[in-house]
């Protein structure tokens, strides 16, 4: 039996965020190093793009299909698909929709990003609506957290398919067998909360679905290690998502802050900055960036279009990870079982 690694295929959109192409090819040039399966297809600006791969140390095999259009950052969804089709972002889709690529990587506008991977990939039998899964630090193990955006409001068959999907997509990247999933809400008592929240609850505690369900949880639940899986609407995910981030750009600066103050305290922080060091990684959003749309039949990973090439590397990193564990098979299948379980409680009823 051969013990060749199989290759994985990405397609990088160049010009997506705001940094680029400098922290596309430099994140492809880490994380190739990092991984030596990658195949990278670079869309976009070559003048812009060969002199990058020329200086970098891991991407003289990479691709470059030249496109000098870009989706702009102001962008409406519609504009997008309607004026996109010649553009990094929508080529760089195509080439997964086609089979020439096994996932794309865009650090570019987020709404364009889901409406063309949509209307390209389409959504897998089943799915209502895709969603928008990322990872967040916990004090403890790493949480996932979904609808972060796409979906603004969201009903109870959502909301269950949300959980399937994210369920999948932590076992693909972590392997845990069962993880422990949660629903966001204003309390944890069974009466709190609209009421479709309540009937996705008790869908969801249904022990034939096969969801590890922990009942509601409240956004101090979000960081304290006892989950693994958080679903909710897009509107209140992307709001704790930037909350998120916010902490953590906040915390950073004051204690940055606090230690420079008095002599004492900058030898307290010479003491301390091993253990400090590790705790700013631990909390950095940039080891976490990488967001996934889920319920497509391809792998499309979003990246923060503020972020650098650390950053954009993880991206990277998400993707090849779930194309070497097998993920959109996995979920498609996850799918079709949750469904077929739910059809039929719908019809004994």
């Amino acid at each position: 039996m051969s013990s060749e690694v199989q290759k994985v295929r990405l397609a990088l959109d160049a010009m997506g965020g705001d940094n680029a192409p400098a922290c596309v090819v430099r994140g492809a040039d880490i994380a190739c190093g990092e991984h030596g399966h990658l195949e990278i297809t670079f869309y976009g600006d070559e003048e812009k793009v060969r002199p990058l791969i020329e200086r970098s140390r891991h991407l003289s095999d990479a691709r470059v299909i030249h496109t000098s259009d870009a989706v702009s950052p102001d962008d409406t969804a519609s504009q997008a698909v309607r004026r996109g089709k010649g553009t990094s972002m929508w080529m760089a889709i195509a080439s997964v929709a086609d089979g020439t690529a096994d996932a794309v990587v865009s650090a570019g506008n987020t709404g364009a990003l889901m409406a063309m991977a949509k209307l390209q990939l389409r959504t897998m039998t089943g799915v209502t609506r895709p969603a928008i899964a990322a990872f967040f630090p916990t004090v403890g193990e790493l949480m996932c957290m979904l609808d972060l955006g796409a979906n603004i409001e969201c009903d109870a068959e959502n909301l269950v398919q949300f959980a399937i999907l994210g369920q999948a997509f932590h076992h693909s990247l972590t392997g845990k067998e069962s993880p422990r999933l949660g629903l966001l809400n204003i309390g944890e008592e069974e009466q709190k909360g609209h009421g479709y929240l309540r009937v996705a609850s008790r869908r969801l505690a249904d022990p034939d679905l096969g969801i590890n369900y922990q009942g509601f949880v409240e956004g101090s639940d979000l960081v304290n290690g006892q989950l693994d899986v958080v679903v909710t609407d897009g509107f209140s995910g992307n709001i704790a998502l930037k909350t998120a981030e916010g902490i953590s750009s906040m915390f950073t600066r004051l204690l940055r802050r606090s230690f420079a103050k008095t002599w004492l305290s900058r030898l307290g922080y010479f003491l301390a900055r091993s253990a400090l060091s590790d705790m700013r990684r631990h909390i950095d959003p940039r080891s976490y960036n990488g967001a996934v749309f889920l319920g497509l039949n391809g792998i499309a990973v979003k990246s923060h279009g503020g972020t650098d090439r650390i950053g954009f590397a993880n991206a990277i990193n998400v993707a090849a990870e779930l194309v070497d564990h097998g993920f959109i098979p996995d979920v498609s299948a996850a799918i079709e079982r949750a469904n077929s379980i739910l059809e039929g409680k719908k019809d004994d009823g």
